[in-house]
């Protein structure tokens, strides 16, 4: 049985401990999900890392309007409850739009802002006046000292249950930069922050009607991260990236996540 969102809060906020909030970017299947919740739980549970699964049920920021969004809130929210009842692990998902944040958070523990609507106060305010955990994403287009003032409106608004995830800055066309300086900035707001190994990879519009990607360096970055101080990593994985419905390219493959994370623990037992 997945434990509380107050204690699923106290195991977050302890900087003792290493967190993985990881899962395929958008709900593609129940099978599907539950084999990689299924998968990273026993990893997790052996490394003594506190798991979260995390899947979209509408990614509503496609590059192109083609492009497969997921089953929707209802369906998605049911998948998303079965996870967690027959795995017994947190569950995250995001959000877009103000209605959408009282029904996830009746079924997920963290609710999600994401990158692209890290500034909207409707929906920040929304969010952090539900039950739930609220995962305020910064956006590629704000420094980490802004990030300061979406916690400020977080905070005015009620939120006390917060964290914050670093996810690369804009560096021209198609490409981010990751910058570690972003961590210890971030920290400074007093809550936890996650770093987001696979979008930090991503090349946005990359490859014209969709996003691409350099996998091959987000386990770099997630160990950099580590090393830099974070409190948990956001990675998307997949048993099989290259039929991923989204964000493929810059996916860990799911057989490689277990390795990955018994590197991040003996790093972040280093860096204590």
């Amino acid at each position: 049985m997945a434990i509380t969102k107050r204690q699923l809060w106290r195991r977050l906020s302890n900087s003792n401990n290493l967190f993985l909030i990881a899962g395929p970017c958008v709900i593609e299947s129940e099978a599907l999900c539950l084999k990689v919740a299924r998968t990273l739980s026993k990893a997790c549970d052996q490394l003594g890392v506190t798991y979260v699964f995390k899947a979209s049920y509408d990614k509503a920021n496609r590059t192109s309007g083609k492009s497969r969004r997921g089953p929707g809130l209802k369906e998605g929210l049911r998948i998303l409850k079965t996870v967690r009842e027959k795995v017994g692990v947190p569950v995250l998902t995001d959000v877009h739009d103000i209605a959408q944040s009282t029904s996830a958070a009746e079924v997920v523990d963290i609710i999600q802002i994401p990158a692209f609507l890290c500034r909207q106060t409707d929906l920040i305010t929304a969010a952090v006046n539900t039950s739930a955990i609220v995962n305020l994403k910064k956006g590629q287009f704000l420094s980490p000292q802004e990030m300061s003032q979406v916690v400020l409106k977080a905070e005015t608004a009620g939120g006390k249950m917060m964290i914050l995830t670093e996810r690369g800055t804009t560096f021209g066309y198609n490409n981010l930069v990751s910058d570690m300086r972003a961590i210890p900035v971030m920290k400074q707001s007093g809550y936890p922050v996650v770093f987001d190994a696979t979008h930090s990879v991503q090349m946005p519009g990359g490859q014209g009607d969709k996003s691409g990607g350099q996998g091959e360096f987000a386990p770099i970055l997630a160990r950099a991260a580590v090393a830099a101080g974070v409190n948990g990593l956001f990675i998307e994985t997949h048993p099989n990236p290259d039929k991923a419905w989204s964000d493929g390219p810059n996916m860990i493959l799911l057989p490689k996540m277990k390795p990955l994370l018994q590197q991040l623990v003996k790093i972040h037992k280093a860096a204590k």
